[in-house]
């Protein structure tokens, strides 16, 4: 039997354990272990089973075990001693508290996905785990933030494995009443909504939901409420479940929906009103177009509206090829903003936003990201490497600058630890360095032996072994209902065997079947008589991606032969808490993209935070932070004839690694205590170099010094006085724009130096340069210089102001104003310089921001 409608009865606590209600409610139990252990004491076996969900085992205890509970003093005292502790965390100042000068009042963080727990699963993979992670470490760090997302009713989707090794999808509805939320309400109970204006008179509802993390508020926006018409009420069913028009109303509702939320929790909550949004990627940046048309509503035109909304906003882009962007038909767009939707806001400009009018753009095309570019004025990729791959892909939005040019910074992603770090790895921090923060204990200690490292280490991945076995299990059972699964299961991974993990998406850029490049090469090494290895897979992929589907195909029927069956496994619905056991139980987590296609990858900076050896592909986060002592780097054949030679080289170098390095430096052993030394420094330097780099505590004050305290800056800046300053700025580039043409570098002259130049020569520039109708100090003229090489083009390049002449000796016959300045030779080898013209204005990032520019010729 069927149910036709599923819904979840709350238990009702007993008085003296009500605050378990409370705890139940924010979602800090999700990495605050105490917190944990109390929901585990009421039943550990209900606590595995209920996914350690707090809410579902308060739903599924029996009232008896509560009842008893009750009456221990000692538990009731230990939940009340952790409720007056979250109370503290929630209201003592933190870092943000104690920063001094301009600083955002409160900042909005959108996202399509959010990862906290496997209990609200709403996260699909890597960007929300990331958001997840920006919101845990913002709570910690004291940030003003409120996060913005929808609520999906399916999540994702929970996957499974068909005997034939296919990947199997259903969708598991989300009963939200049986979740830590709670609805946004009006001051007399009722429920508040935000609404959208469609084509053909139609209007898209959403309720908001709440969730606790820690201090930070997540709004989740949800269409399936009986205000809707059925077609409706689907806009929120699945994350990434539709394409087209569905996924363009997510978008619509994500943005345009979750700023009018904020919007509505802000008065409703008596808090500030953000003056920082942050767009994470692409998926929510019609917020920009929201917050113009409120603008315009204020009396402002859209021009100067769209100066207000650029200098608050951040968009990082998450990235590195265009087909991961959303795109969508112009005429799909234009027939929704045609409908009402955004007051005062005119067609046209929305297009313009969006439209891919670059060489080798698409015309007929609305790019999201594009569109995120031009309403943030601050953007950034997500590691040192994508940012230098997100500027070459769009340089084309800044025609005639380099790439190193545009605007586009990197702030490298980090994890947040106290979620990742296994308890394992606490405890020993707590007992031999007296700190349970693991990410900042001094890990070089001689108080931390290496037989307690390797200790930990090897609990850990006892702890994964026993989790995959009974994952394994469980997933045979549900495909051979009423059958014994077969012994071996039992036996599948050895605690003692150097384990690789490998668990992430699965489309095709991250290869996961490069392992399987030569298969008996791969079967030698995980039976090998001295030397043996073992690999855990996991992950994903999209249900529309059949190359996906076939490379999880491959992998699980490989590792159905008999022979390596308990050596390689496949575990099926990879999620928040697999992951948390897998990460800490492997002892190399391997990483193998095509170059330069993984944006950041942060499943090895988990692994990382527990002491896990990373052998990756220079890609992501790992160019940065790889040293050779803390993992091994996968070298890249960039210069491969084509595909199939780079993976076989790459396989290649990978067999040669885990054969020669990686396996006999785990086996190695010293002394009478057969430990592996090598191994073990690997470990501690891992520790201690890596932790709090790889941290989300960094990544977020990161966001704040370069990025939120900027926005707000120039956000205060604009909208003084009226918008006074965003008035005369929306002139002023008017007035750029229109006058740009007749600007040029009409001669240059150079001279000052010996007949054969030396180090330490000095190169005096005149620079005549025709202004138009504009001022000199309406640009900046520089010198750009640097090495000569292939011909023209100029390499490791500085750049230098000239200044205006104010009287020239000479006259200048063609109305052109004289610029100079003085370059200082400082190196020997092949020189070369030009002359560029670029706007100037205080109220400006980077010059090359409104992507204007005249060369010398």
């Amino acid at each position: 039997m069927k149910a036709i409608r599923k819904f979840t009865v709350r238990a009702v606590l007993p008085e003296p354990l009500a605050a378990l209600k409370e705890l139940a409610g924010n979602l800090r139990w999700s990495w605050h272990e105490p917190t944990r252990q109390l929901f585990e004491h009421i039943s550990p076996e209900l606590w595995s089973s209920c996914g350690q969900d707090p809410v579902a085992l308060l739903g599924a205890v029996d009232p008896a075990r509560l009842e008893e509970l009750a009456r221990d003093s000692d538990y009731v005292a230990g939940v009340e001693e952790v409720r007056r502790g979250l109370h503290e965390y929630l209201e003592e100042p933190r870092w943000y508290q104690g920063l001094k000068g301009e600083k955002p009042k409160g900042i909005a963080y959108f996202s399509p996905e959010f990862g906290i727990a496997a209990a609200l699963p709403q996260y699909s993979g890597g960007l929300g785990i990331l958001a997840g992670d920006h919101l845990k470490s913002a709570s910690d760090l004291g940030l003003p933030l409120v996060g913005v997302g929808l609520f999906y009713r399916a999540g994702y989707f929970s996957q499974s494995i068909s005997p034939e090794g296919w990947q199997l999808e259903s969708y598991p509805v989300q009963d939200p009443d049986g979740l830590p939320l709670s609805v946004l309400r009006h001051p007399d109970g009722s429920a508040a909504h935000v609404s959208l204006a469609l084509p053909d008179d139609r209007v898209l509802h959403a309720r908001v939901w709440l969730a606790a993390v820690g201090r930070i508020t997540l709004l989740l926006l949800d269409t399936d409420i009986p205000d809707n018409p059925d077609e409706l009420r689907t806009v929120t069913d699945r994350l990434y479940g539709g394409g087209g028009e569905h996924r363009l109303l997510q978008e619509l509702l994500l943005g345009i929906g979750g700023a009018r939320a904020v919007r509505l929790w802000t008065s409703l909550a008596g808090r500030p009103a953000p003056d920082v949004f942050h767009t994470n990627e692409g998926h929510a940046g019609f917020l920009g177009l929201e917050r113009i048309s409120r603008l315009i509503g204020e009396g402002l035109t859209f021009n100067e509206a769209l100066q207000v909304a650029r200098a608050g906003t951040v968009f990082t882009t998450h990235t590195p090829v265009p087909a991961g962007i959303d795109r969508f038909d112009m005429g799909l767009v234009e027939r929704y903003f045609s409908s009402g939707l955004l007051p005062g806001v005119d067609v046209a400009d929305v297009l313009a936003l969006g439209a891919e009018n670059y060489p080798g753009g698409s015309p007929g095309t609305f790019n999201m990201a594009i569109m995120g570019l031009r309403l943030g004025q601050h953007a950034n990729g997500v590691s040192k490497l994508h940012g230098q791959v997100s500027r070459r892909m769009f340089n084309g939005l800044w025609p005639g600058f380099d790439p190193d040019d545009v605007p586009i910074t990197s702030i490298t992603n980090g994890v947040h630890p106290p979620t990742w770090t296994d308890e394992a790895l606490v405890t020993l921090a707590e007992e031999k360095l007296g700190t349970a923060h693991t990410s900042t204990a001094d890990w070089a200690s001689t108080a931390v032996s290496d037989q307690d490292l390797w200790t930990a280490r090897k609990r850990m991945r006892e702890q994964f072994v026993l989790d995959a076995r009974r994952r394994l299990i469980e997933a045979w059972r549900e495909q051979n209902k009423g059958l014994v699964p077969p012994s071996w299961m039992s036996q599948v991974f050895d605690p003692d065997v150097l384990t690789i993990g490998f668990a992430r998406r699965v489309p095709t850029y991250k290869r996961l079947t490069l392992m399987l490049h030569d298969p008996e090469r791969l079967r030698a090494m995980l039976t090998h008589p001295e030397h043996p290895v073992q690999i855990v897979i996991a992950g994903k992929s999209h249900p529309a991606d059949e190359e996906g589907k076939r490379l999880i195909q491959k992998i699980v029927q490989f590792a159905e032969d008999p022979e390596i069956r308990t050596r390689m496994a496949f575990l099926p619905d990879y999620n928040i808490q697999m992951a948390k056991v897998m990460y800490p139980g492997t002892d190399v987590w391997l990483n193998n993209p095509l170059r330069p296609l993984e944006a950041c990858g942060t499943s090895g900076m988990k692994a990382a935070l527990n002491g896990v050896l990373n052998l990756s592909i220079l890609d992501g986060w790992w160019p940065e932070y790889y040293d050779g002592q803390n993992g091994w780097a996968i070298p890249s054949a960039d210069s491969a004839m084509d595909a199939a030679e780079r993976d076989e080289l790459e396989a290649d170098a990978l067999y040669d690694l885990i054969e020669h390095q990686v396996a006999p430096s785990f086996y190695e052993r010293d002394g009478d205590d057969e430990l592996p030394r090598r191994w073990v420094k690997a470990i501690r330097h891992t520790l201690s170099e890596l932790s709090p780099e790889l941290s989300a505590d960094r990544m977020v004050r990161e966001y704040v010094e370069r990025m939120y305290r900027p926005a707000q800056h120039y956000a205060s800046l604009l909208g003084a006085n009226e918008y006074e300053q965003a008035r005369e700025l929306a002139r002023w580039k008017e007035r750029i724009h229109r006058e740009w043409p007749r600007v040029a570098v009409t001669h240059v002259e150079s001279g000052g130096m010996q007949q054969i130049p030396q180090v330490g020569d000095e190169l005096h520039l005149r620079a005549h340069i025709a202004l138009g109708g504009l001022e000199p100090s309406d640009v900046r003229v520089e010198v750009v210089y640097g090495q000569s090489r292939n011909g023209d083009e100029l390499a490791n390049t500085r750049v230098h102001g000239l200044t205006v002449e104010p009287h020239p000796n000479v006259t200048i016959s063609d109305g052109s104003t004289l610029f100079t300045g003085t370059v200082t030779l400082e190196r020997a080898g092949g020189f070369g310089y030009t002359v560029r013209v670029v706007p100037q204005n205080d109220l400006l990032v980077s010059p090359a921001e409104m992507g204007l520019v005249a060369v010398a010729h």
